[in-house]
């Protein structure tokens, strides 16, 4: 009996079971989330194409993928680029990430395993690690495994989920966080708070410090807003007029 055709709507969800397409997608996301390609940077197919060594078709298909999770945008006459995010967006969408890193968080205080607080001590000892050293790549990739250890101990799959696919979307600009003078020194004290409190099992505490550590609000926000490059602030300011 022959196998029934699939339809035009399933392709993306077959895409993301090919190797070639999932390791392309990893690849792309990962280069705009550490930053190599920057918020408004052109994706050229056919760039992309020879950078990777794979055909126009999957470079085509994984933008699109990349388009549904927020990471690219495509636009009339230009094609693909790295999303750029409005200011007041920005103020949004990291008002919304506290509230979902607090809650998992205040879930973590409940259900971590021994395994995950190990995992987030671990990750912790890093952030302290690359402070001392002064590398701010080396804190910024262990500090990413801190929040995500967090996220995995709330033991809700969705949670995870949602609260690291916002988290990606933020991260080219969370740099800019990362690299305001005192904020690596700061955010120790901050971890070993949110860590304790887990380790307690004080959700609420938990919590609220989450969400103090990871929001933007006051002059914190105003700091990040000069962080960022002339020209990006200046093309998020056009956009939001």
């Amino acid at each position: 009996m022959a196998r029934p055709r699939k339809t035009g709507t399933a392709k993306p969800e077959g895409l993301r079971a090919h190797p070639r397409y999932e390791e392309l997608r990893a690849l792309l996301e990962e280069a705009i989330i550490k930053g190599e390609l920057p918020p408004g940077t052109r994706l050229e197919e056919q760039e992309l194409a020879a950078r990777y060594r794979v055909s126009r078709t999957p470079v085509r298909e994984t933008l699109r993928l990349l388009a549904s999770s927020g990471l690219v945008e495509m636009r009339a006459r230009q094609g693909a680029v790295v999303a750029t995010l409005t200011i007041p967006k920005l103020s949004e969408m990291f008002q919304v990430m506290a509230e979902l890193e607090g809650m998992c968080a205040r879930l973590a205080a409940r259900r971590a395993s021994p395994e995950r607080l190990a995992q987030m001590a671990e990750s912790h000892r890093a952030c302290v690690a690359a402070v001392k050293a002064n590398e701010p790549e080396g804190f910024y990739d262990a500090n990413r495994l801190f929040h995500e250890a967090i996220y995995a101990a709330s033991s809700n799959q969705f949670l995870e989920e949602m609260t690291r696919s916002l988290r990606n979307r933020v991260s080219p600009y969370r740099r800019y966080v990362t690299y305001q003078p005192g904020r690596m020194v700061d955010s120790i004290p901050e971890h070993e708070q949110v860590l304790d409190a887990i380790r307690k099992g004080d959700g609420e505490t938990a919590d609220r410090l989450m969400r103090d550590h990871v929001n933007i609000l006051g002059d914190r926000f105003a700091d990040f807003i000069s962080s960022m490059p002339l020209e990006l602030e200046s093309r998020k300011m056009t956009r939001s007029a």
